[in-house]
């Protein structure tokens, strides 16, 4: 036996195929607390204001647009006969999809122990809040009685209880987007706890502390706070992943319960949550690669996780890719003839350009991240980010208008063109995103510090810098 174990040879692993640090240069635990915290607490840069006040002006311009549309009515948007439905819904199911990216990093590589998602987390938590709150504007106003939509909530009243119609898919859509946003805010929040106790012991107004101890809930770091938080936080991500899953799949059914042809069809759940991630991950990318630069946060969000975002956007791109493929399969296969002329309508119609915009933004652009030059490069990726949230926003145009602009009978065939009402409220959204998303980069730590703690070479005891090694510097 010894003579085995005195032949055996340990070979190094090449330095090329070591898998990078998720914190770059063996920065301290100390260090990670003052990098992450000096953003909230350094004075407000001017780049911030820039990016305020434009957005801040949009988003009242969005309160403007909304009062004249209820004021005035449904009118006012480019709907028209036969497309009854416009750019109200397109950005709502839009919107919703921006929102996936976060609670999937959250809740489903938190439970597959994927422990790069820590340095990205809380910003795509945060991302997913503020766009759902953009999503949610659309169902409410498109219904044009917007003061009827307490209806849709079963409640007792003085008249028997009215229980709203289950069988409308508007009902599926404000249950599964109210708890999809419910339970976000809940995890986004217990996620913040122990990073607001850093921030209220390192302020140094009495507002602040008072602000900060508020919310942090009394944590003080014991065991047991640290316990029950990540049973918490364990519970809240086994709540959300079905969430992912399910709240694309019932805004699809919107479509696919329908008999509208284009619409009716079974793959569309599974291809609008993998539409939902891309598009998702897309912003991810948008968001995260000018913030990387601009709060010189390179050492905390690495080259490594915008390559594992690019190659989860590659992966999910490609499955929205096959999808699109298997539609114009089973149309021409079934032999439905109207089937056949929805799909040839989307590729030589009217509307041709919104199809191949689609397909070169979803399809061709992403096959691109195969290369690891392209991954390595940033300026590209952030380019490519774009491109893939524009061709998103193109694929619900193309279900949406194209599918209902040929009828059934070419007396009743239309061509949609939104107003200027529909344009300004879009911008309008992007205003109410951006509002919020500056405002939380401004007053809470936009990475969870504690979680980033977990990954650094000082907390692993099998490392030469780590257990006690590390000085236990915290």
């Amino acid at each position: 036996m010894a003579q085995i174990v005195s032949n055996l040879k340990i070979h190094p692993v090449p330095v090329e195929l070591e898998r990078p640090a998720l914190i770059q240069n063996q920065r301290s635990v100390g260090w990670i607390s003052d990098r992450v915290a000096e953003i909230v607490e350094g004075k407000t840069p001017t780049w911030w204001w820039c990016a305020f006040v434009p957005s801040f002006l949009a988003m009242t311009m969005l309160l403007v647009m909304m009062t004249y549309q209820i004021s005035t009515g449904v009118g006012v948007w480019g709907n028209n006969h036969p497309v009854a439905w416009g750019w109200d819904i397109i950005n709502f199911v839009w919107w919703i999809g921006i929102g996936h990216a976060g609670t999937l990093i959250s809740a489903i590589l938190f439970l597959l122990r994927q422990r790069w998602r820590t340095a990205v987390n809380r910003a795509a938590e945060a991302m997913t809040i503020f766009a759902v709150m953009c999503a949610g504007i659309y169902p409410a106003i498109h219904v044009g009685r917007v003061w009827f939509d307490w209806w849709l909530f079963p409640f007792p009243n003085a008249n028997g209880p009215i229980w709203p119609q289950f069988r409308s898919p508007l009902m599926w859509d404000v249950f599964a987007v109210s708890t999809y946003f419910t339970v976000s805010v809940l995890f986004w929040y217990v996620g913040l706890v122990p990073d607001l106790a850093v921030m209220r012991d390192r302020a140094k107004t009495k507002v602040r502390k008072f602000i900060y101890g508020f919310f942090a809930l009394g944590w003080t770091g014991a065991n047991r706070h640290w316990s029950n938080y990540e049973k918490a936080y364990l519970i809240l991500a086994g709540l959300s992943t079905p969430l992912v899953l399910s709240v694309h799949s019932i805004v699809s059914l919107d479509f696919a319960v329908s008999q509208v042809p284009g619409w009716h069809t079974t793959i569309f759940p599974p291809y609008f949550v993998a539409g939902a991630v891309f598009s998702g991950f897309g912003m991810v990318l948008t968001l995260l690669i000018p913030l990387r630069k601009i709060l010189k946060l390179e050492d905390l969000i690495t080259m490594r996780h915008i390559e594992l975002i690019c190659k989860v956007t590659l992966a999910t791109g490609s499955i929205v890719g096959y999808a699109y493929g298997m539609e114009v399969f089973i149309a021409w296969y079934s032999g439905n003839p109207y089937e056949r002329f929805a799909f040839l309508n989307r590729a030589v119609g009217p509307y041709w350009w919104g199809y191949w915009t689609m397909i070169i933004c979803n399809v061709v652009i992403p096959q691109l991240f195969w290369f690891k030059k392209i991954r390595n490069n940033l300026f590209i990726v952030f380019i490519m980010s774009i491109f893939v949230n524009i061709g998103m926003w193109f694929e619900r145009f193309v279900i949406i208008v194209i599918s209902l602009h040929r009828e059934f009978l070419p007396g009743n065939w239309g061509y949609y063109r939104p107003t200027i009402v529909d344009i300004l409220t879009y911008i309008g959204t992007f205003g109410l995103f951006f509002t919020f998303f500056l405002l939380f980069l401004r007053f809470l730590p936009m990475i969870a510090i504690s979680e980033v703690k977990g990954v650094a070479v000082q907390a692993d005891p099998h490392h030469p810098l780590g257990g006690a090694k590390a000085g236990g510097h915290h």
